[in-house]
């Protein structure tokens, strides 16, 4: 995949009713990556700080208030932990964040991951539902199917809620030459 530019990037999704829009923006700074997000629909913003190669380090969600309503850090090895320091077990092996609201956060595990085509990796990310706050642990697959295009599917939600499906049919998306979600369908498409 290509390099960010050292100046930054920014992108730009709609909802597929072309009702809402989520602009993002990466910047390098002391060492790592800052990926900052409006999201329309929900109206909330994020912070996921990355460090050099795509682990996420922090992750912080702002809804309608000036702190954040969450603040989670990781230590790179599957250990999650809240800002006032609460150890998260709950959270334990995940590598990644899901935030459903924006594609953005499937570009982390294949930014990490640098897969050859016709591989897959299995990745337990923290899902996070931004109305109210709970954290889940999701596993799910990512193949890379061709240069630029990718499938992923849930294979295992570790919920208490008997109605949750196992096991989802595979998304394919394409990705741009950085790695970033083109279109998730009938979700995102990018402007």
């Amino acid at each position: 995949m290509t390099a960010f530019p050292a100046d930054g990037y920014t992108a730009r999704w709609r909802t597929w009713d072309d009702e809402h829009l989520e602009t993002l923006t990466l910047r390098w700074e002391n060492e790592g990556w800052t990926a900052t997000g409006e999201v329309g629909r929900e109206a909330v913003s994020y912070v996921v700080r990355l460090s050099a190669t795509w682990q996420v380090r922090q992750v912080l969600l702002f809804r309608d208030l000036d702190e954040p309503d969450l603040w989670l850090g990781a230590d790179g090895t599957g250990r999650w932990g809240e800002m006032n320091g609460a150890h998260r077990p709950d959270l334990a092996g995940c590598t990644d964040i899901d935030l459903p609201c924006t594609p953005f956060t499937r570009t982390l595990p294949i930014r990490r991951l640098q897969l050859d085509i016709g591989d897959h990796a299995d990745v337990t990310a923290a899902s996070i539902d931004v109305e109210s706050l709970g954290i889940v642990p999701v596993t799910r697959r990512y193949r890379r199917v061709a240069a630029r295009r990718y499938e992923c599917f849930e294979i295992e939600r570790r919920l208490d809620d008997a109605s949750a499906v196992p096991e989802t049919a595979p998304m394919r998306f394409d990705v741009d030459e950085y790695g970033l979600v083109h279109d998730l369908p009938a979700a995102f498409r990018r402007t």
